[in-house]
């Protein structure tokens, strides 16, 4: 059963519903036909709003798609084009290593033919040397023997001189000896 309290207090709530009631009447009696051209209003804008805002979904989303295709495109034209670059650096290495190997072997065979010409050149030089040496010894024995036979000669020549010296000098004393009759002849 309801207490007097609650019955009280449903007699308030709708005393306040009629009075509330009554002045939405009152509202409606004064503003009512602004307020629904208000409404119609705003129902027309908010049709236009919700519209733009889907076109301006639609268009942001068609400009975000156009820009995803145009940044996956030039994703993949960079790609392509480093794809490009480093198979291009790829084969110009390789040229660069066959020429460097190219270039290794020709400086191997100027070396090989400098080593070559430098050996026959050492060859040709110690052959010369050589026939020089040779050359030059058998002219100093020949000079030698010439020296020698020279010296030889120049000896000869002192010892004849030096012989008719002594023969003279054995000439001139004898002869002093008999001028002064002291020159005795010995007995055969």
């Amino acid at each position: 059963m309801a207490s007097p309290a609650d019955s009280k207090s449903s007699a308030s709530a709708e005393n306040e519903v009629k009075e509330g009631a009554n002045v939405d009447k009152i509202r409606d009696i004064l503003f009512g036909s602004q307020m629904r051209d208000y409404e119609k209003r705003f129902m027309r804008l908010e049709d236009r709003l919700t519209k733009d805002a889907e076109a301006l979904r639609e268009e942001v989303r068609k400009r975000f798609d156009s820009l995803e295709g145009f940044v996956q495109k030039e994703v993949e034209s960079l790609g392509q084009r480093l794809k490009s670059e480093k198979s291009e650096r790829a084969e110009s290495l390789k040229d660069l290593g066959r020429e460097l190997r190219e270039a290794a072997k020709g400086i191997e065979k100027r070396l090989g033919s400098l080593d070559d010409q430098l050996a026959e050149s050492t060859a040709e030089i110690r052959s010369k040397i050589l026939d020089q040496s040779k050359s030059l010894t058998a002219e100093i024995a020949l000079k030698h023997r010439e020296l020698v036979a020279l010296l030889d000669r120049e000896v000869q020549a002192l010892r004849l001189d030096n012989t008719a010296r002594d023969a003279l000098a054995d000439l001139f004393a004898e002869f002093g000896l008999r001028l002064k009759n002291e020159f005795n002849l010995p007995d055969k």
